[in-house]
């Protein structure tokens, strides 16, 4: 019962642009590459350093 008028506050700023939340780090051309690194076998950390990003 607590969480519904938060949830209603934050669809009325979410309206009015107010709540946009995280901004992305990676493109979607990044996140792609990404994905190929990790399935042609690269470590995550060596591909976290590449990106610039933590694990």
């Amino acid at each position: 019962m607590l969480l519904e008028p938060q949830r209603e506050g934050i669809t009325i700023a979410k309206a009015k642009g107010k709540y946009k939340g995280h901004k992305t780090v990676l493109s979607s051309e990044q996140v792609a590459e990404l994905r190929a690194m990790r399935q042609a076998g690269d470590s995550v950390a060596a591909i976290a350093k590449h990106f610039g990003i933590s694990r």
